[in-house]
């Protein structure tokens, strides 16, 4: 089911039912995803009061939510994919059917927004990051992934990463690539205080698995791929920042 995309246009959301059930699969469809999810809710610190809320927009799945578990959060995902709000639902996640560009959701109700391997997905993502930066209360924080808009970054996430089993064919649009300076300074004009760094699978976990996906190979020290940091921005990213009260 990797090559849904080729029957449908890029980036058609209709692909997330055809790959619905690849979501919670470790070595499946969607493998990367959770290794990104684990990165990404290492952003995330305990909450600090009662009653504290994540919202977290383009949840798919729920991937983000045992990476959560004991830090204090109520997890409210939002994502357009009923068939992955479904799953989520199963995975203690209080979804919301919903587009990231008009969330239907309170002004600064949010301790806690992420907004993970998302933006690359929407027409238009400066919309998607105003709605992020609406949610957060003061003092908010907001946490992002998500791919580059560089020629590197379109032949590393598309035109490589297609032809191996590493990302469903079709997912991506790179037209919706997001450059990094430029989000920085959209965060700002929201109030968000945006900082980036570069991230990318760590080699050896990478390899190990790819053997495990391309011929069912048994190698020592198998595990799961992490996310680890990189000195460039050029291919995926991560960003942290904070509201600004």
């Amino acid at each position: 089911m990797r090559d849904a995309g080729l029957r449908l246009s890029r980036n058609d959301p209709r692909q997330y039912d055809e790959l619905a059930g690849e979501w919670w699969r470790p070595d499946g469809a969607f493998a990367m995803l959770h290794w990104l999810a684990e990165a990404r809710a290492a952003m995330v610190p305990p909450a600090t009061r009662p009653d504290a809320l994540l919202v977290d927009l383009g949840c798919g799945a729920g991937l983000l939510a045992p990476h959560l578990a004991g830090k204090g959060y109520r997890h409210v995902g939002v994502d357009l994919t009923r068939s992955a709000l479904a799953q989520a639902a199963e995975h203690g996640v209080t979804v919301v059917n919903g587009d990231a560009t008009a969330v239907p959701l309170a002004d600064a109700c949010a301790d806690v927004v992420a907004a993970g391997e998302l933006l690359e997905h929407v027409p238009d993502w400066r919309a998607a990051v105003a709605e992020a930066c609406r949610l957060l209360r003061p003092g908010g924080l907001l946490v992002v992934d998500t791919l580059n808009d560089t020629a590197l970054s379109r032949l590393i996430a598309v035109e490589i990463a297609e032809r191996l089993p590493t990302v469903p064919r079709g997912i991506h649009d790179p037209r919706f690539f997001v450059d990094d300076r430029e989000l920085v300074v959209e965060c700002a004009r929201h109030g968000v205080d945006l900082r980036v760094r570069g991230v990318r699978p760590g080699v050896p976990g990478l390899l190990r698995w790819l053997l495990r996906r391309v011929g069912g190979a048994r190698t020592p020290g198998g595990g799961t791929p992490r996310i680890v940091p990189t000195w460039s921005t050029a291919v995926l990213y991560q960003g942290r920042g904070v509201r600004g009260g």
